[in-house]
């Protein structure tokens, strides 16, 4: 369940083309799992090759990103690490949200609904160690750097975007917010088009800029103090927030108290959740410490790629070829003009 700040956010488009020669930082789980939701057959299938296994995570990495470096956009991959005790109370909610889901997607399949059918399969992806393995091996082979995180993916990506390694941090949710990234993005995609959750319909969409201290100065907060409204509507550390308060009412609460502790109708709630060490979480994460000149982007491997992705996963040959001969001529087109330079 992804923090719910969009009440209080003000964004901005961005376009492709302004992200060209700029270096992302990309939540990985959370693009991982959009493209297992929506990219699916017609009965809401997940796709797979001959052998029946999913390939949905695979088609998404490739294709998009090869779109994404074509438009010069630099990409590196973040990997949640070990999740901290406090987010599997969280992690064990999305089982049984996943399990219902899945038995809701089985019963419409039975019973020949297949619109629902198709909404209820969204709900039903499972990320598992060999799909995170998998989608690791495409993005090397591609020449996409990823890191592994100690902990939360978005807690590593805020960081390398408050360094300025990072221009920004891509994700859907808002979680990188309260680990203070400078700059979130969301709806990176070409396509300009996203499917709705739960609805087997797509809408328009464009990126979206968010910046830090936009939030901040917008709604008269510290960083504390987001920290401190993000605990009252519910972060990954505690699921529920608080009893009737949704984003607004949080922050006319904190705008008013300033903290925590000092709102006297939550005091019987707040004795019951560590909010303390939530606050620490955001305020001190830990985070995979690297340099600049630790990420390393290199070739694309055309040969291990075919293998993969063709010989194993049943990729059709031609498009493959097609996309990686696109990406090849733009880096030639690229490099041909900064020669006339020199």
């Amino acid at each position: 369940m992804g923090l719910n700040l969009k009440p209080l956010i003000t964004s901005k488009p961005i376009t492709i083309s302004e992200l060209n020669g700029k270096m992302v930082a990309v939540d990985a789980f959370n693009i991982i799992y959009q493209f297992l939701a929506t990219i699916r057959g017609p009965t809401g299938e997940p796709l797979t090759n001959n052998q029946g296994q999913p390939t949905s995570h695979l088609s998404g990495l490739f294709y998009r990103n090869i779109s994404l470096m074509c438009e010069g956009i630099k990409l590196i991959y973040i990997f949640d690490g070990p999740p901290n005790e406090l987010k599997i109370k969280e992690i064990e909610r999305r089982k049984k949200i996943k399990l219902e889901a899945t038995e809701k997607y089985n019963l419409a399949l039975t019973e020949g609904r297949l619109d629902d059918a198709k909404k209820f399969s969204q709900g039903t992806s499972i990320l598992t160690t060999k799909i995170i393995e998998e989608s690791k091996n495409i993005l090397s082979l591609i020449g996409i750097p990823f890191i592994n995180a100690r902990a939360d993916g978005e807690s590593t990506a805020a960081y390398l975007s408050q360094k300025e390694i990072v221009y920004a941090c891509v994700s859907q949710d808002y979680d990188s917010i309260l680990f203070g990234a400078k700059k979130l993005i969301r709806n990176l995609t070409i396509s300009g088009k996203r499917k709705v959750p739960n609805r087997n319909i797509f809408i328009d969409v464009e990126p979206e800029l968010i910046e830090y201290e936009e939030i901040l100065r917008k709604n008269n907060l510290t960083q504390k103090q987001l920290i401190d409204l993000g605990i009252l509507i519910g972060t990954d550390f505690n699921i529920n927030g608080f009893n009737g308060i949704g984003p607004k009412t949080a922050l006319k609460l904190i705008q008013k108290y300033k903290r925590l502790e000092d709102i006297d109708k939550i005091k019987d709630e707040l004795s019951e959740i560590p909010y303390n060490e939530i606050r620490e979480i955001f305020l001190n994460p830990n985070v995979t410490e690297i340099e600049s000149s630790d990420i390393q982007f290199k070739d694309m491997e055309k040969e291990k790629i075919i293998k993969f992705l063709c010989d194993e996963k049943n990729f059709s040959p031609e498009r493959v070829n097609n996309s990686i001969e696109k990406l090849n001529k733009t880096i030639f087109k690229k490099s041909q003009s900064l020669d006339k330079w020199f």
